[in-house]
């Protein structure tokens, strides 16, 4: 027989509660596509589900019924990545709402500790990250530079350009060239040091051999 539901498991909803609405109010206040509403109840459900499997498994499996979890937020966290242009969003995300269903799981299962011990490392990730890379890490760019030129200065003008940039980037790749009617789009991929970065918006924006750029 099924064991019967314990006061315990009130406290590990609690708890599961209170530890998705920690790891979902930095998503919240920067408005991303899953905040503190979705994070929690990602972080309750998965406790929900690790409290079902060890209950109904009786002589069976425990981690049944729970290893279904961790497929099941691969698709919840599939949801919150996008792609624009060169540029990808959502990893953060997706990386939280996979933390919190372990997060979950931990609690459902009765590790207690360990669920608080990876929840507060993961809190201290999320907040100091852009601090560590900051003062410890080099200051680098990447960027995708679009750049528009008429077909008479492109084959002129390009290898100057280029050459021009090279030298201001720690490493720069082509990776599309479209011609439309009488102008060539030329796509860039640079990385570029936070004091180089002016130097290059002043290049670009004072060339006048370039119809259009944006990065």
């Amino acid at each position: 027989m099924p064991e019967h539901f314990e006061l315990l498991d009130v406290f590990k909803a609690l708890i599961s509660v209170f530890a998705g609405l920690i790891l979902g109010f930095e998503r919240e206040m920067k408005d991303k596509s899953a905040g503190l509403k979705t994070i929690t109840v990602i972080c309750l459900g998965s406790t929900l589900f690790s409290i079902l499997s060890y209950k109904v498994s009786g002589s069976g499996d425990p981690a049944r019924i729970a290893s279904y979890i961790v497929s099941g937020i691969g698709f919840l966290g599939a949801g919150v990545i996008f792609k624009e242009g060169f540029t990808v969003y959502g990893l953060t995300t997706a990386g939280i709402i996979w933390m919190a269903a372990a997060v979950g799981m931990a609690i459902g299962f009765g590790e207690v500790y360990i669920a608080f011990i990876f929840l507060i490392s993961a809190i201290l990730i999320i907040y100091t990250a852009k601090y560590l890379t900051k003062y410890f890490l080099p200051l680098h760019h990447h960027k995708i530079l679009k750049m528009r030129m008429s077909t008479h200065n492109f084959m002129t003008y390009k290898s100057t350009i280029l050459a021009d940039l090279k030298a201001m980037t720690s490493e720069l790749n082509e990776i599309a060239i479209e011609k439309e009617f009488d102008h060539i789009l030329l796509t860039l991929e640079l990385h570029i040091s936070e004091k180089q970065l002016d130097k290059m918006e002043n290049f670009l924006t004072s060339n006048k051999n370039l119809e259009y750029f944006s990065y």
